[in-house]
């Protein structure tokens, strides 16, 4: 099968920057892919790497698209590289998404936009309009997930939580490791003071603590976990040390009854399937949007049994689909997925998205 392949880089600004161990993120840039067979059905994709977590660059996978023909086949998608993760999840997910002819909305305008039995492309129209009407099947799909909403670093988290908590959200992930730990851990005894009944917490260190300061946090996790007076459950402490630091974490995991999750550790496909087989049981932390192939991935996860939690790499909503698609076929424990982070973003999506197909002419 050949399919009209093209492509339009975005850039989102965050309302406000992302503080994390890794540093100030600004701007979320990403590619957004679409995939047209010769009977006029679509397939979107997104490429949304985060290098500092493995992926390829932003960059390395612009200039991959732009060395891509106008026209692609199955064997294009299939073959490329390992290391191009976020590209083999971006390509694959508008393949399978075109395969399945996901949105009935995107394919009842593609005659407007492309001849059918031709490659030979119109001017694209309504773009905006056909995409609110697929991010009212996104809203519907994303609703059936309780999700966990991502809490700023430091004291902003202990006024952000009320936000949401209406809303019904009530699992919460809180970035630990940017400030030093005697501050961390004295805001963390406001918060666990001050969150309501029944709140889950989640840590996430980003590979960021000492293994001392890893100790002192688990330890503070046990006592609250242990304590029957404190109805507040912290889920687990999200990649504690970093990623060259893998038998000193297997080792915590064994020493402390709250469960570490690896993240980091965990980027990449090739990077789940070696923890997996060094004796990894505890939490695999899932960015679907930079894993890899998502066959592979669904491959791996049927064979094996494994505690997943699906997370979101800032994508937009053609990423988050198809990553919640993978996120219900392979969970298998009832976690909060990590999609809580749309109201970090400045900009509306759907001006983002409409702005991209406003020219005529494709990039590629």
């Amino acid at each position: 099968m050949f399919y009209k392949f093209e492509f339009r880089p975005y850039c989102r600004k965050f309302a406000t920057p992302l503080n994390t161990f890794h540093g100030i993120w600004e701007n979320r840039n990403g590619v957004i892919l679409r995939l047209t067979d010769e009977t006029g059905k679509v397939g979107w994709g997104e490429i949304a790497p985060i290098s500092w977590f493995g992926s390829e660059t932003v960059e390395q996978a612009v200039s991959f698209c732009r060395k891509l023909p106008l026209v692609i086949t199955d064997k294009t998608v299939f073959s490329i590289s390992d290391e191009l993760p976020a590209c083999q999840f971006g390509f694959e997910s508008a393949l399978k998404m075109l395969r399945k002819n996901f949105s009935s909305e995107v394919s009842s305008v593609t005659q407007e936009t492309v001849q059918p039995h031709s490659f030979k492309s119109k001017r694209v129209k309504k773009f905006g309009s056909r995409y609110r009407n697929r991010e009212d099947n996104i809203a519907s799909t994303s609703s059936s997930f309780n999700k966990s909403v991502l809490l700023p670093a430091g004291k902003a988290a202990l006024h952000q939580w009320r936000n949401v908590w209406d809303i019904g959200s009530h699992t919460f992930k809180w970035k630990i490791g940017v400030y030093p730990v005697a501050e961390e851990t004295f805001i963390f005894d406001l918060l666990a003071g001050e969150l309501p009944a029944f709140t889950k917490l989640r840590l996430d260190a980003n590979g960021g603590l000492s293994y001392h300061e890893a100790e002192i946090w688990l330890q503070k996790c046990d006592n609250i976990n242990k304590n029957d007076d404190i109805d507040l459950t912290i889920e687990f402490i999200e990649q504690p040390l970093s990623v060259n630091r893998f038998s000193e974490m297997l080792e915590l995991s064994r020493s402390y009854t709250t469960k570490i999750a690896l993240d980091e550790s965990v980027a990449t496909l090739q990077q789940l399937q070696s923890c997996y087989e060094q004796g990894w049981r505890g939490i695999f932390v899932i960015k679907a949007g930079i894993i890899g192939s998502p066959s592979r991935l669904r491959q791996f996860c049927l064979t094996h049994n494994i505690d997943s939690v699906f997370s979101s790499v800032f994508e937009t909503s053609i990423g988050r689909e198809a990553a919640l698609s993978l996120a219900t076929e392979l969970s298998q424990q009832e976690r909060a997925v990590g999609f809580g982070v749309n109201h970090y973003f400045a900009e509306d999506e759907q001006i983002c998205l409409d702005n991209l197909w406003k020219e005529a002419s494709s990039i590629s």
